[in-house]
């Protein structure tokens, strides 16, 4: 028989979400204060979420196992797949000597490791996280930041935190285009409302990302790099989201933000320049390298950029879809949990649809472009086995790790605990407009994803909007723009950001990045909850009307 979740089965929602928070708390403790490793953390906390969704909320136990189940196949495709494929072109390009080069390249753009981190971690990595997302940015980022002499944990930290304001609009605008039929809203008036939040925050994460990186005094030395980076990606962001929709708003405003910053660079210089030390101290080539033209070192990043791109179009992605993932139903799980109003209108079964999507995956798109790249770089097929093998043998633990995180966000979603605490902050009254990218931000750290944040908070948002004579569409949006803050210490892009950081002596613990990154998190988060509230009271202008 189906399953009817319930979101208050001990003394009433703030008790029941006291209890509910606890595999999070106990996640987030062993981290960040016991140092625990990732993927033991990861268990104990899906092990206190069984007990609890059993012994608290009534979950069968039959249930529960299927989530747990389900949410591990899931981090291994597509989360894992994606991984395990951007790393090997990263090791390709070292292996090659390419990077090198590349490397050599970029400090020709500027030598300045706080330009560098702009370029990298927040122009670049928007453009990645438009064409891929699912932790592709990050990833990517983070290999590209070590390479170029930049410390492991300072990587990884620039690499997450550059990776927020992009969020909503990534992978090809999905968690909008996911949000607007769930809701009932207007897909392009959700896209033009988000596009006038966060465009705010796009201006502003370029300062916040120096300033994480070397104080605000070295900040204010490149303060004209910021506002240039800034600046240009908030202004095509804004552009396209609200005249012409969500689909390729990260990939045009990366894109225009990295050519903002190469030509600023042709007219001015910040008065000291900050290297990375191990970059000077590298060797910048290989001699196989030196004797190549210098644009095969932008092959791999090429490729990489036009297969991922190409994979996510909507009419490629619909048709690998059809002939390459079928959705298979998950044993005892699907259409076998019930949501219950306030989160749906009415008892609606919650479907549980795997979808084996190997071939049509992201993921597929960045092992392509590794063959590609191994093709052009004319590396053998044994030599590009025993790289890939070596990059399987480097990310096996990050792999299980991401598994079984997955595994304790399917948990949650399924037993109701997550939604247990959106509900509690729903409660909040006229604070509201504060608290609904908050329960967006809470999503996205629970679940790792923007659209799974959007998935599950969405019509809750539009309900406690018209119930408190809100706009829906300024709360919806909201849920997708203060999710993106959530981004940088969600539990899959911690462990990303770990693997993509690791093999190096000083290589951070998924523990220390969380340290590293929380706190920047919390503090974006209330940003985006204040300006929520101001549209909410004092700016309504800013709103689209309603169709």
């Amino acid at each position: 028989m189906p399953w009817s979740q319930t979101y208050a089965p001990v003394g009433g929602i703030g008790t029941s979400a006291l209890i509910a928070a606890i595999p999070v708390v106990v996640l987030l403790g062993l981290l960040a204060f016991w140092h625990v490793r990732a993927h033991l953390a990861a268990l104990i906390a899906l092990l206190v979420a069984g007990a609890t969704a059993v012994f608290v909320f009534g979950m069968p136990i039959k249930l529960a196992a299927a989530a747990a189940g389900y949410g591990a196949a899931f981090g291994l495709l597509p989360i894992g797949w994606l991984i395990l494929n951007a790393i090997f072109i990263y090791q390709l390009s070292v292996e090659t000597g390419q990077f090198a080069v590349l490397q050599k390249q970029i400090a020709g753009v500027s030598g300045d490791r706080r330009i560098q981190a702009l370029l990298i971690a927040f122009s670049f990595g928007a453009f990645i996280e438009g064409a891929a997302g699912f932790g592709a940015p990050v990833a990517i980022s983070g290999a590209l930041l070590i390479g170029l002499g930049f410390k492991p944990l300072e990587a990884a930290k620039l690499a997450l935190i550059g990776n927020t304001a992009p969020v909503a609009f990534g992978s090809l605008g999905t968690p909008l285009v996911t949000l607007a039929p769930l809701t009932g809203l207007d897909l392009l008036q959700l896209s033009a409302m988000v596009g006038r939040q966060l465009p705010l925050f796009s201006f502003l994460v370029p300062f916040w990302l120096v300033a994480a990186q070397v104080g605000w005094r070295g900040m204010i030395a490149v303060w004209p790099a910021c506002l240039v980076a800034g600046a240009s990606f908030g202004l095509v962001q804004f552009l396209v989201s609200n005249f012409h929709g969500p689909w390729l708003v990260d990939i045009v405003a990366g894109a225009v933000s990295m050519l903002a910053v190469v030509v600023l660079m042709r007219f001015w210089r910040p008065a000291e320049e900050q290297a990375n030390p191990a970059a000077v101290s590298a060797p910048t080539t290989t001699a196989q390298a030196a004797a190549a033209p210098v644009w095969k070192a932008w092959l791999p990043w090429i490729f990489l950029t036009g297969f991922v791109f190409a994979w996510g179009m909507p009419q490629t992605k619909n048709q690998l879809d059809a002939w390459f993932a079928p959705q298979l139903p998950v044993p005892a799980l699907h259409n076998a949990v019930i949501k219950v109003p306030p989160v749906a209108p009415n008892p609606t079964p919650d479907p549980a649809l795997f979808k084996l999507n190997l071939l049509s995956a992201t993921g597929t798109a960045l092992l392509l472009a590794g063959i590609a790249s191994a093709l052009a770089l004319r590396v053998g097929l044994g030599r590009a086995l025993r790289i890939y093998g070596q990059t399987f043998w480097r990310v096996r633990i990050s792999l299980l790790t991401i598994s079984t995180m997955m595994a304790l966000g399917f948990t949650t979603k399924y037993s109701g605990t997550d939604t247990t605490m959106g509900l509690a902050l729903a409660g909040t009254g006229w604070l509201f407009p504060f608290f609904s990218p908050i329960i967006g931000w809470l999503g996205v750290a629970l679940t790792g994803s923007d659209t799974s944040s959007n998935v599950l908070f969405g019509n809750l948002q539009k309900i406690t909007a018209e119930q408190l004579n809100l706009s829906p569409l300024l709360t919806c949006a909201a849920n997708s723009s203060g999710g993106v803050m959530g981004k940088m210490i969600d539990a899959q892009s911690i462990v990303v950001a770990s693997v993509a950081t690791g093999g190096h002596p000083e290589s951070p613990t998924a523990g220390t990045i969380l340290r590293a990154v929380f706190w920047h998190s919390i503090a974006l988060a209330v940003l985006v909850g204040l300006l929520v509230m101001a549209q909410a009271y004092w700016f309504p202008w800013m709103i689209p009307a309603a169709k």
